[in-house]
């Protein structure tokens, strides 16, 4: 399966749209309860900060045409996981520089297939990303090459493959037209050559009306005739119609199982290689060991921050019942993100991971209390504008 990525300026009604606070008549509501969600601070504080912070590295307002921040739509798999769109996140900032601060997964768009009438889900995720340059203040600048790198992290990082790029997809595209035009045409001259041979058979003799004039002579009743060819025309083609429409849906079934298998397959052999290289090498065995353990760190301070977001005093309570609303935390990392709860018990045993998740929490590992509260986007501006 494919995937792609492709940054636009962010819409008005982005977050209305990615976070449901809108009904929309294009989504399957009895769905939407799969989609997931993560924010990490609202469009316009993010955008109030980057023109602060533009004015004071560069001493000038933001230009009115810039586009500071920008939205993506990935596509991405049915097993997807918020996990895997927070490492794709950070490696776009550590190759990019491009800061995603609004994750949407959605699960509850799609359409009907007129064929089969069964539900297509069209499986995507929406990131929302801050793409102003701290080093200059004003917005980033990337050219071809780093797009064509931002299609290969994406598919990295999804572990997908990757879209076809610019004119050659185009070409597929008019090539893939010509081929259906050239099948069409081929199933007409077969219906025209059926009919002729139906036709020419003795079988529409019985078809033919005759009756004697005024001097006795046979002669065709060309009205009757022709209502009677038309009636069996017509019955012919809707029959070539029902069947033609029949094949075309078990063809096309049968197609996507045959790609989902080739995709299946494809993934079981990329998965074992890779397990392969991992089991017969200590230093990448340790490297991976490290990329994960980090990854599901992440995801857990993710997830901290973003209840920390909808619910500022949420943690402004007693150590025992942190700990509880933690261990709700962590068990939800687990089930939605397929991390097997040891993993978990990994991170906690580690000193330097657990005190950097406790203090988000504003307690350390010890039950020791801290005055640390979140630092604002403005002024992790400034830290690492000083830090230069």
């Amino acid at each position: 399966m494919k995937t792609s990525i492709n940054f636009k300026a962010v819409k008005t009604g982005s977050e209305a749209h990615n976070f449901r606070k809108k009904n929309f008549d294009y989504i399957k509501t009895d769905l939407t309860g799969k989609n997931e969600y993560w924010v990490g601070d609202k469009v316009s504080d993010r955008f109030r900060s980057i023109e602060a912070y533009c004015k004071e590295k560069s001493g000038r307002k933001l230009q009115k045409n810039a586009l500071p921040i920008r939205e993506a739509v990935v596509v991405i798999k049915e097993n997807t996981t918020m996990q895997d769109l927070h490492k794709l996140s950070k490696r776009l900032e550590e190759e990019l520089k491009i800061r995603i601060f609004q994750i949407a997964i959605h699960k509850d768009e799609g359409h009907y297939d007129k064929d089969s009438k069964e539900w297509r889900p069209n499986y995507h995720a929406h990131l929302v990303a801050d793409w102003q340059d701290l080093e200059t203040g004003k917005t980033l600048k990337h050219q071809s090459f780093h797009y064509s790198k931002m299609q290969d992290i994406t598919a990295e990082c999804l572990e997908m493959d990757r879209g076809i790029s610019g004119s050659r997809g185009r070409l597929e595209a008019i090539e893939f037209k010509i081929q259906k035009k050239e099948e069409e045409l081929l199933l007409l001259n077969n219906r025209i050559t059926e009919m002729k041979a139906q036709l020419d058979s003795k079988k529409f003799e019985d078809l033919i009306v005759k009756e004697n004039d005024f001097l006795g002579f046979r002669k065709i009743k060309t009205d009757k005739t022709i209502e009677n060819y038309e009636r069996v025309f017509k019955s012919y083609n809707a029959e070539l119609l029902k069947n033609k429409e029949i094949l075309q849906s078990k063809t096309k079934i049968i197609t996507e199982l045959q790609q989902k298998n080739i995709d299946l397959n494809k993934e079981v052999s990329l998965l074992k290689n890779k397990l392969s290289c991992i089991l017969s090498n200590i230093t990448t065995y340790s490297k991976e060991k490290e990329i994960y353990f980090n990854s599901v760190k992440d995801t857990i301070i993710k997830v901290i921050q973003f209840e920390k977001f909808k619910q500022p005093k949420l943690f402004d309570t007693t150590k025992e019942k942190i700990i509880a609303i933690l261990d709700s935390i962590c068990k939800q990392v687990s089930e939605k993100n397929n991390i097997p709860f040891s993993s978990l018990e990994e991170i906690f045993k580690n000193p330097d991971s657990s005190l950097e998740i406790f203090s988000l929490l504003s307690i350390d590992n010890r039950g020791i209390h801290y005055n640390t509260e979140d630092v604002p986007v403005q002024q992790k501006r400034k830290k690492i504008k000083r830090s230069q």
